[in-house]
């Protein structure tokens, strides 16, 4: 089992809330690591709005509390009634995710009796607000999160795994329900990489230089995906419609394999290219792929004349392999393109360390 930077920085942050709370002797220091808890993110940047929307709520609580025990006193059914204010108050202003810190400062606020109530709400307000603050410092020391290398290494992996069975599936080499399976999985990691693309995306960055290089890295990096998504519909295509497939001419079968074979290699090409793998000068010269997807296609268009009535269905099911393969190949076509631009602009900004991350974020 790993242990991730963040469910270290989690341990980190409670740490440093409850010693700060004891450094300056505040009264329950529990509040402030329930409060460090709610306010640590992911990205530096999600912890910096955060901060902001937590203090916001942290207030709402606060002032709601202090209001309704002036005016209402401390029974139980106050209580409930002010924690119905305090979440339409929250939802109203948008702040969803303040709901649960906004509740905890109520609460802790209005189950304390006594004369020196008011004096008592400002030290609650101020140790939530240090478990807030510590977040943030913790998040922002302590082991920065290196998502562009996480991503790149899920885009590299997931369009390895994808190319390896578009070889197999055209082979007539896979096992039916594992391809299945794995089609299933692939899909549920391109959605997970999307997910790590918004977090890279935003990572803020303080230099000139190395913000502009970014906004380069996250169209190639966008184009990474949504390659390894059109060829993952060509799998699935070729997938549901394997048999139609054989019911074709052997020459238009040997045909898409051929294609495919170039396609897959251009793709891998790119993507070693953008790594450093391959030197930016070398082009890609697996035959004439424009020519080759040319003869795919007026081959396919022959198969109408030949084939009768009855296989109809047939050659739609293999008109829908053909149509991914050319988005496929467009999209690879694409994303070479860009990646020879940015070499050309970042000569020394693209190689990326390719040794697993063991740091979970």
């Amino acid at each position: 089992m790993k242990l991730g930077a963040r469910i270290l920085k989690t341990g980190i942050a409670i740490i440093l809330s409850l010693f700060l709370a004891e450094l300056f002797q505040l009264p329950a220091p529990v509040f402030a690591g329930i409060a460090a808890i709610f306010a640590l993110q992911p990205t530096i940047y999600r912890t910096y709005l955060s901060v902001i929307e937590q203090i916001q709520g942290n207030l709402i609580g606060a002032i709601i509390a202090v209001l309704f025990v002036l005016l209402f006193g401390h029974d139980i059914l106050i209580i409930g009634l002010a924690a119905i204010i305090v979440i339409t108050i929250n939802l109203k202003l948008k702040l969803e995710n303040t709901i649960g810190l906004s509740l905890v400062t109520m609460v802790a606020i209005m189950v304390t009796p006594g004369d020196t109530f008011i004096e008592f709400a400002i030290i609650r307000f101020s140790t939530v607000m240090l478990g807030i603050f510590s977040a943030f410092i913790v998040n922002l020391v302590f082991l920065p999160p290196k998502y562009e290398k996480k991503l790149f290494l899920k885009i590299l992996n997931l369009s390895e795994e994808i190319t390896k069975w578009i070889r197999l599936n055209i082979r007539h080499a896979s096992e039916h329900n594992l391809l299945k399976n794995d089609i299933s999985k692939m899909q549920d990691t391109t959605r997970k990489l999307e997910a790590l693309y918004s977090l890279y995306k935003e990572e803020r960055n303080y230099f000139k230089k190395k913000a502009l290089s970014k906004s380069r890295k996250l169209v190639i990096y966008r184009q990474m995906i949504s390659t390894n998504k059109k060829a993952l519909e060509t799998l699935n295509k070729m997938h549901r419609f394997e048999n139609d497939l054989l019911m074709m001419p052997e020459e238009f079968q040997h045909m898409v394999q051929q294609q495919l074979d170039i396609i897959t290699h251009y793709h891998e090409h790119a993507v070693l290219k953008f790594i450093g793998k391959v030197r930016a000068h070398v082009t890609f010269e697996e035959g004439d792929i424009t020519l080759s997807r040319k003869e795919l296609f007026s081959l396919f268009l022959e198969q109408q004349h030949q084939m009768s009535e009855d296989d109809q269905v047939v050659l739609a099911h293999t008109m829908q392999i053909v149509s991914a393969m050319m988005d496929y190949n467009e999209q690879v076509e694409h994303l070479n393109i860009l990646i020879t631009s940015f070499q050309k602009f970042h000569e020394n900004d693209h190689e990326i360390s390719l040794e697993e991350n063991n740091a979970e974020q």
